[in-house]
């Protein structure tokens, strides 16, 4: 049980972390920072979507088209941010300039896959250290 709540937590943190990155890169780019709560329907609907949305493409284009099967992270982070978009009150835009939506799924992405690596050595390490002092 634990194990299954740090992942979601990770992934949660990550998809955040993403979105995050791209909003202080893209001039397209944007969250709504005025309600809090935006941004966090934004990331978990992001997370989920995500979640649902990878091994399901994977599936399609390991059936139909295996030569995508590459590219599969960024097309479902794109499809995962405009879903995202078309939610009112999400908190999370994308706009001008048009190369923006095509950047914004390769940089979430790309940040997304790098903190699911790198963060849970550090929470690992956090409850290794726990146990030894407790």
């Amino acid at each position: 049980m634990f194990t299954f709540v740090l992942r979601a937590l990770i992934f949660v943190v990550s998809a955040a972390l993403g979105l995050i990155v791209a909003d202080l890169i893209l001039p397209g780019f944007r969250i709504d920072w005025s309600h809090w709560w935006g941004f966090v329907l934004a990331v978990v609907i992001f997370a989920v979507l995500q979640s649902v949305l990878t091994p399901w493409a994977a599936k399609v284009a390991r059936r139909n088209a295996p030569a995508l099967l590459g590219g599969i992270g960024i097309v479902s982070t794109f499809i995962a941010l405009l879903i995202v978009v078309l939610i009112p009150g999400a908190g999370l835009g994308i706009g001008s300039p048009w190369w923006t939506w095509l950047i914004a799924p390769v940089i979430v992405w790309l940040v997304t896959a790098l903190a699911t690596v790198l963060l849970p050595p550090l929470f690992i390490k956090k409850k290794v250290g726990d146990r030894r002092d407790g």
